[in-house]
This record gives C-alpha cells, sequence and structure tokens, in this order.
C-alpha cells in the first residue's frame, strides 16, 4: 500500500513529498521515469535512486517496508555528493556516497534539512527549462527563448536533471501524459495537449518509457 504527504517546512522547497510503501503481496512493481531522484529506505537498507530513463522493475515481497524522500525534478543538486548525472538509471547505497552517515528512517528528513545547507545553491533556470521542454517545441527553440544557447541548455540540464534535453523532454511530456489520461481525458486529446504528433506517436512513447502500454500502466 504506497501512501505520501507533504514534507517537513525545512526541505519543502527541494522535495515534492515522503513516501512509504508496505507490500501487501509479493510481486513486481515498475517505476517509471519522473524526473525525480529519491532517497529510499528499504529492506536493504537506505539507497539513492537516480532519475530513470526508462522503466526499472522492484521486486517486493509480502509485508516489505520503504520509505522515501522524493525531490522535486531538478531539485536535488549535489546533495549526495556526486553530479546527479552520476545518478542516472541507477541505484546506489548510501553508504557508497559517503553522506548522511548514521541515518534512520526516523531521522531521514532532519538529516537532509542539516545536508540541504551545506551544499551549494541550484540552478535557478531548472524549473523553467522543465516547463519550457514540456510544451513540446525543439531543443532549439527552448534554447533560445531562455536566452541560451544548445551547448549551455545541455550543460544546465544535465547538471540538474541528469539528462540531456531531449530526454528530460520526453520523460516530462511522458508525465504530462499520464496526469491528463488518469484524468480521463481521451487519448487522442492528450496527444495533442503534450505536443505528440499524434496517438499513435504517445502509445510507442509509453512504451519505450513505461515497458509497457498506456493501458497497463493506468491499470497498474
Amino acid at each position: 500500500m504506497y501512501r505520501e504527504w507533504a514534507p517537513d517546512p525545512a526541505i519543502a522547497g527541494r522535495v515534492a513529498c515522503v513516501w512509504t510503501n508496505v507490500a501487501v503481496s509479493t510481486s513486481t512493481q515498475l517505476v517509471v521515469p519522473d524526473g525525480c531522484v529519491d532517497l529510499v529506505w528499504g529492506p536493504d537498507g537506505p539507497q539513492v535512486a537516480g532519475p530513470d530513463t526508462g522503466p526499472m522493475p522492484v521486486r517486493m515481497s509480502r509485508g516489505d517496508r520503504y520509505t522515501g524522500i522524493r525531490f522535486l525534478p531538478g531539485a536535488v543538486g549535489e546533495v549526495f555528493g556526486v553530479p546527479v548525472e552520476a545518478l542516472r538509471d541507477a541505484r546506489v547505497p548510501l553508504a557508497e556516497l559517503g553522506v548522511l552517515p548514521n541515518l534512520t528512517p526516523g531521522t531521514m528528513q532532519e538529516a537532509l534539512a542539516v545536508r540541504l545547507r551545506e551544499v551549494p545553491g541550484l540552478d535557478p533556470a531548472a524549473a523553467a527549462i522543465a516547463e519550457a521542454l514540456g510544451t513540446g517545441g525543439s531543443v532549439g527553440q527552448v534554447a533560445w527563448e531562455l536566452g541560451f544557447g544548445e551547448r549551455q541548455l545541455r550543460r544546465r540540464s544535465l547538471r540538474a536533471f541528469g539528462y540531456g534535453p531531449k530526454t528530460l523532454q520526453r520523460v516530462v511530456r511522458f508525465q504530462r501524459a499520464l496526469r491528463l489520461a488518469r484524468r480521463g481525458t481521451a487519448l487522442a486529446e492528450v496527444a495533442l495537449a503534450c505536443g505528440y504528433a499524434d496517438q499513435s506517436h504517445l502509445a510507442n512513447e509509453v512504451r519505450r518509457l513505461a515497458g509497457v502500454p498506456l493501458g497497463g500502466l493506468l491499470r497498474a
């Protein structure tokens, strides 16, 4: 059973939510790209789940409990002592990163608040980059609108999100499509609103990013 709630005010500017997931049966759950980085305490201890570019199946046994802190897209910075790009498509034990020692599930938010005060600030353009790419315009167009060169946009996108702008655009667009579809919006309208060429393009992108058809993802 999954549930989430708002983070403590001390970390709210960087964190989307705090969550728990307790497996009610033995199964494989699918984690799909969302542009986020999570600090997760599971049966094997704490680890960092980096930004994904494809589906990540997680095998859970009945009774397994996970507690997590999900960073807002582009908001993790170098909290874990490495560039976000180094965490892409990875699940890294926290002990290997040498930060946040003596962590427990009950102290995760407090320890993270202290760590956030120690690391450099974030790129102030990160949110604007994600929003602009989500409109479906080309990378060159987005760079021009934000006053960047394309190489500068790529550097800033990698530093903030762990993705280049093209991949970030695909992930942002996919997540927007998923939100609209879950609200009951017709898929043809979803494709149009999110900048896909047509409904077939939407279906193909969902399969590439999530590994399953959109209908199966919605049922899950």
